[in-house]
């Protein structure tokens, strides 16, 4: 009983679980948001992401959801939705994401991500994945894109988000 206790503890130690199965220290698992986002090249720069995060993503033991917008300044907000141009859509739309699916962690700092439902549609195409390296320190990730599908990304983005729950 006592080694069936210990190898709990240490699977739990390593995957940051709780016997429980609540969210711990050292761990993808729990709520995220996103503080940072660093663009590389044509354009590079660092974007603060200022309050209120209009981002969150929520990750457990096997899955993850986020909803995020993906725009610098407040979206415009049509006074008729029902009647709005395809532009003032877009430009509503356009820089929302949605996406849920599952995850896997491989060689100890890479993470991959596979969407089983999202906004875009082309990000459920059969086969579809992104992974990401990350670097953990306590309550902040550092996670850099490293290739999906396609192949590696040109132009890797890295977002910096804190533990909020």
């Amino acid at each position: 009983m006592a080694k069936k206790l210990i190898v709990l503890v240490a699977v739990a130690l390593l995957t940051g679980t709780t016997v429980a199965g609540q969210s711990k220290r050292g761990s993808l698992q729990g709520v995220w948001q996103t503080v940072e986002v660093t663009l590389t090249g044509p354009g590079a720069r660092t974007i603060t992401v200022s309050e209120p995060r209009a981002n969150l993503m929520v990750v457990s033991a096997k899955h993850y959801s986020r909803v995020e917008v993906q725009a610098e300044g407040p979206r415009p907000m049509p006074a008729d939705v029902a009647n709005a141009t395809a532009a003032e859509l877009r430009a509503m739309w356009g820089p929302f994401v949605g996406e849920a699916g599952t995850y896997e962690m491989t060689n100890g700092n890479v993470v991959t991500m596979r969407p089983l439902a999202a906004k875009n549609p082309a990000a459920m195409v059969p086969g579809a994945f992104i992974t990401y390296s990350y670097k953990l320190e306590g309550n902040t990730i550092w996670i850099t894109q490293q290739r999906d599908q396609r192949g590696p990304f040109a132009n890797p983005v890295t977002i910096k988000a804190v533990r909020v729950e």
